[in-house]
């Protein structure tokens, strides 16, 4: 058994297909930047920060797995959007360019003192088409890229935005299992045996 320390149902989603059945706990900390943070630095202290957090407010004793996930375009990081017209701008930035997915990933377990004992970015290519100015308006009118990173949900209504992706999938819906399923069967965390599992 394991804490997720997010609230992210695309998280728990593609752990539970898997076979795994985390404990939800959520982090509280605030999500910000350092002034000239790098992304990857940025997502991977993130995943950290989120993890401490909730190992340190837990009574009990279990490992954390944590994930922050961010897109990229150049240097500049686009994660929530602030409104609809946020989201518009972002999508706009994106349209017809090649951006990064990056998520950290940290997973934390007690002994005498916490320990950290796996952290890692995973990085995704995803380039969109060009996009209208009317196909961006319809997908923000939707409201689902109001809680996702770079405005859009690769699994959802923005998959005929994108042309192409290198890497992992499942790491820009949210988190990259190839590695995630690898680091907690090292871990000794079993897989459900049943009809949503995967081996």
């Amino acid at each position: 058994m394991f804490l997720l320390a997010s609230a992210s149902p695309r998280r728990k989603d593609l752990l539970q297909a898997a076979g795994f059945s985390p404990v939800i706990c959520p982090s509280s900390i605030e999500e910000k930047p350092w002034p000239g943070e790098k992304p990857e630095s940025y997502a991977l202290r993130m995943s950290y920060e989120k993890a401490y957090d909730v190992a340190t407010s837990e009574s009990r004793s279990l490992p954390v797995l944590a994930a922050d996930t961010i897109v990229v375009l150049g240097d500049q990081i686009l994660e929530k959007p602030r409104d609809e017209a946020d989201a518009v701008r972002m999508l706009n930035l994106l349209s017809g360019q090649t951006h990064q997915v990056m998520t950290g990933i940290c997973w934390i377990t007690h002994t005498q003192d916490l320990l950290t004992t796996w952290g890692e970015v995973v990085s995704t290519s995803v380039t969109f088409h060009s996009l209208s100015d009317d196909a961006i308006a319809r997908y923000v009118a939707t409201g689902e890229p109001m809680d996702k990173a770079g405005a859009y949900a690769i699994q959802g209504g923005a998959a005929a935005m994108v042309k192409s992706t290198r890497g992992s999938y499942s790491n820009v819906v949210g988190l990259p299992m190839e590695r995630v399923t690898a680091l907690l069967k090292q871990e000794g965390i079993l897989q459900a045996q049943g009809p949503g599992s995967q081996k």
